[in-house]
Parts: structure tokens; sequence; C-alpha cells
């Protein structure tokens, strides 16, 4: 009997060029479909959420994929484990519909963006954050934030060299909070586009060192102009947090 399986995953993406199999390239889903092969012995690709760039983290990567294996779903976890690297974990498999899919099916994700304030970088955030060793002001950063939400075309907010039917995106909610030196930039949408959580940090880091005025960002992305944003931030500062499903 074919089961549908969600797996939840959460990864380190420093060593990975993204989660879709490339050739010759090592990928996220190129490691898991490995291991699910040697827990099966079905060569089955994953179905993952989203894409992720060369570098970027998950919390909370959502995949899927069908299988006819007669391993439990609450052991599922336990044996993929024993063939993953250290820096991809699954932490969770369910049985689920078989119209669920990991992509299709999500409604919103969270992404959050960490920045690492300090003058000195810290070694231990060094592979999870961006080091600007600037001052940035919060307030400034905040109030820059406030006119991504709602639906707007983000064309100006996207890397070159996608496909996609629409530019335009929902931002639901994004929230900018500082502890110590650690700023975390927490943005939730309907869907993002290529490069746009991480131009979107860049933007808000030049907002708050004084390099672009928090009140303009109205007609910056009025004017769906890649130029006229801040610059994309490292892919090491960003992390899928959570995907949300109805």
């Amino acid at each position: 009997m074919t089961m549908n399986i969600r797996l939840d995953l959460r990864f380190d993406g420093t060593n990975y060029h993204g989660w879709q199999i490339q050739p010759e390239k090592p990928t996220v889903q190129g490691i898991l479909k490995d291991a699910i092969f040697k827990v099966t012995g079905e060569d089955v690709t994953p179905n993952g959420c989203g894409r992720t760039d060369a570098g970027v983290h998950a919390s909370g990567y959502v995949c899927n994929f069908e299988t006819n294996s007669t391993v439990p779903c609450d052991r599922l976890p336990h044996a993929l484990n024993t063939y993953l690297p250290d820096d991809i974990v699954c932490v969770s498999a369910e049985c689920v519909p078989d119209e669920f899919s990991a992509s299709y099916s999500a409604t919103a994700k969270t992404y959050r963006y960490t920045i690492d304030n300090s003058k000195f970088s810290d070694v231990f955030m060094n592979r999870f954050s961006w080091h600007y060793k600037y001052e940035l002001d919060i307030d400034k950063m905040r109030r820059a934030g406030k006119y991504f939400l709602g639906t707007h075309d983000f064309i100006g907010f996207a890397r070159t060299g996608f496909t996609v039917k629409t530019t335009v995106r929902t931002i639901y909610k994004l929230e900018i909070e500082k502890n110590d030196d650690i700023i975390t930039i927490d943005v939730t949408g309907n869907g993002f586009l290529y490069n746009m959580v991480r131009i979107i940090a860049g933007t808000l880091v030049f907002a708050g060192a004084g390099k672009i005025e928090p009140d303009s960002l109205g007609d910056i992305i009025d004017s769906k102009t890649r130029s006229m944003a801040g610059i994309t931030a490292p892919a090491k500062g960003l992390c899928l947090k959570e995907v949300f499903y109805e």
C-alpha cells in the first residue's frame, strides 16, 4: 500500500548548494534521497516545500514522498538519521493524505534573518548570521519594515534569472527584535521571490545605517527597480523557520 509521508527537517545549509538536486554538487534533497533509498530500498525524490539558496539554513523545512515501505512512520526519523550527516536532521514523520504536497499545499512561510551587530564577530554565530559591525538604528529599521506589509509587486526585491507567473506577493507580518547585539528579522508571507528575503534584510540594514530614509520605502517598492533597494544580505544569515498549511 502506497503512503504519502511528510518529513520535517532541520539543516545547516553551510555545506550545501541549497535544497534542490544539482549535478555534481552536494544538496540537501540529494542527501535525503540517498538516505531514503538506504532505509526503504526505493529510488524516490522527496518533494520540498521550496528551493533554498546555497548556504541558507532551515529549522522547519517540510518535504514529502510516496513509499511502499513497511517501516513504521514513528521509526522513520530514527532510521533516516542513521544515514544523514550531522548537519541534516529529520525531526518528525507522519502519514498524510494523498493530495498533500509540501510545496503546493503550503499557504505561508516564515523566514528569519539574523544579524550579529557586535563590534567583533561572534565565532559561534558566524555560520548563521551576517556580521554587520556598524551601528544600526532599530527604530528606523522598524519604520522601514512597515512598508513591506500587505500586497505589493516585489519585482524590485528579487534577483534576476527566475521565472514565475507573477511577482506580486503578500507579507502578513514583519517583526524586528534586538537581544544584546543580535538582531532578528522575521518575515511571514504567502510566498517569496528569488533572494527576496535577503534583499529585504539588506534594505532594512541600509535603513538602520542611515543609507536609506525609512519613509522612502513605499516609493522604493512602488518603483519596482532593484537598484533602488539595498544590497542582498549574505545567505548564511537566512533560515526557513516555519511552513504553514491549512
